[in-house]
């Protein structure tokens, strides 16, 4: 048995309008079905018929009427403070919705990575005081699976660094960072900055396992071959501190680290700066239009030093 059976009335019947409420609010408030429709900017008559189908889906009079005054009726009183809320309340629901298409408020979930600096602090900030009603969820996964996390929809956006590529996503170039390598400090290299032919090929390389960060070890390795050497691995880069402590006081190897809170300094090992390779942190989005609250991280990230253009 339908809902209309067990009734005796139409749903479409029974679903009031934020016209008919507002109509009715005026009318209240106004005192007569003339004034409330010059408050309204519209005929007498759209107010009464309103009014009288408000009337109708209820059940119940809402106003007492004569040909000398309109007043509110005992139920059109205890309705008069519930119109009011509804009304409110759906205005509220317009300015929040507002605020939504503007990217002023909302959630917006993002994969971070460490560093360098303050970089990822001022770019809070930086929303923070754009748009405070945003809301920014941040998460930190390993690199691999940022990309994944985005694509799933579980993030909206993630920052990842020295990936080129991937597919189902856009990347959209952030910031460029210089690397740093780090060998002991007895070896034969330029005391100053390096580029990719002068790296110590010879020595192991402590490197992260591919499968751990794919976009950083590709770079290294990539560069490696393009000056004419085959990469030749060592133990696994196990946290920087860890990695050169033991490059200090183990068997000869090097690593190429990019800078996370400043440069460590660490006895009898040396750190030189690449010229290049480089790593590019991007901003890893699914294709189409952004999302007003992506808009937003957009306009703050292209507000940083060196953060170029994200329109």
């Amino acid at each position: 048995m339908s809902s209309t059976e067990i009734t005796g009335r139409d749903e479409s019947e029974e679903s009031m309008e934020l016209r008919q409420l507002r109509y009715f609010v005026a009318v209240a408030d106004e005192g007569g079905f003339g004034r409330a429709a010059e408050r309204l900017g519209i005929v007498q008559s759209a107010v009464s018929q309103q009014v009288r189908r408000l009337e109708r889906q209820l059940g119940v009079t809402l106003f007492e009427r004569s040909t000398r005054r309109v007043r509110l009726s005992g139920a059109g009183e205890r309705l008069l403070p519930e119109a009011r809320g509804v009304l409110a309340a759906a205005e509220r629901a317009r300015r929040v919705a507002a605020d939504l298409a503007s990217g002023a408020e909302g959630v917006l979930r993002l994969g971070t990575v460490r560093g360098p600096g303050d970089r990822i602090y001022r770019l809070l900030d930086g929303l923070a005081a754009s748009a405070p009603g945003l809301h920014v969820r941040p998460r930190r996964l390993p690199p691999a699976e940022r990309p994944a996390a985005v694509r799933a929809g579980e993030l909206d956006a993630a920052l990842v660094r020295g990936l080129t590529a991937s597919p189902g996503l856009e990347l959209l170039p952030v910031w460029t960072d210089p690397l740093y390598v780090a060998l002991p400090e007895d070896h034969p290299l330029p005391a100053g900055p390096l580029t990719g032919r002068e790296l110590p090929a010879g020595l192991p390389l402590r490197l992260a396992p591919r499968e751990e960060n794919p976009p950083f070890h590709d770079l290294i390795t990539g560069a490696l071959r393009a000056a004419g050497a085959e990469p030749l691995l060592g133990p696994p880069f196990i946290g920087l501190q860890e990695t050169l402590m033991a490059i200090g006081t183990g068997p000869p190897s090097w690593t190429v680290f990019y800078e996370v809170a400043g440069v460590p300094r660490v006895p009898r090992v040396a750190v030189r700066r690449l010229d290049a390779p480089a790593v590019t942190t991007s901003l890893a989005v699914r294709p189409g239009p952004p999302s007003p609250a992506l808009r937003r991280l957009l306009q703050a990230l292209a507000a940083l030093p060196g953060g170029g253009d994200l329109r």
